[in-house]
């Protein structure tokens, strides 16, 4: 599980959705809500929490993508298993794990230093903790 700092910058309700938006640096974050809690606000610092099996890559990306979440990223640091690798980035100042399989980490050709995209689905995203 990472940990971002963002501050909400809006939010939209309609039929039990929320969908808010936060400023995370110079970057945007959108996240898609059915239970929002009432501290959350135009303003406040929330700790927003995302499992790292939710958080793709991409390398040299072109073309229109549904993700809302299409993060400037860079890789800070790789470490192979098996199967599986974990990739620690650095986005605007928060460290976010993504794990996807070693083929994939290869196939991509990532190296620490890497400027990547990192791909978050608006609806895996939660506020863990309302910070002010």
């Amino acid at each position: 599980m990472s940990d971002l700092v963002a501050t909400v910058q809006s939010i939209q309700c309609h039929d039990g959705v929320n969908i808010v938006t936060f400023a995370l640096g110079e970057q945007t974050l959108t996240m898609v809500s059915l239970e929002l809690d009432e501290v959350v606000s135009i303003g406040s610092d929330c700790l927003l929490s995302v499992n790292a099996s939710s958080v793709a890559i991409g390398k040299n990306l072109r073309g229109m993508l549904s993700y809302s979440n299409q993060l400037s990223a860079k890789v800070v640091a790789i470490e192979k298993g098996k199967l599986l690798a974990r990739i620690l980035l650095d986005i605007s100042e928060n460290r976010v794990e993504s794990m996807i399989t070693v083929a994939s980490t290869e196939r991509l050709g990532l190296e620490v230093g890497d400027q990547v995209t990192a791909l978050i689905k608006s609806t895996v995203l939660s506020v863990s903790k309302v910070l002010a």
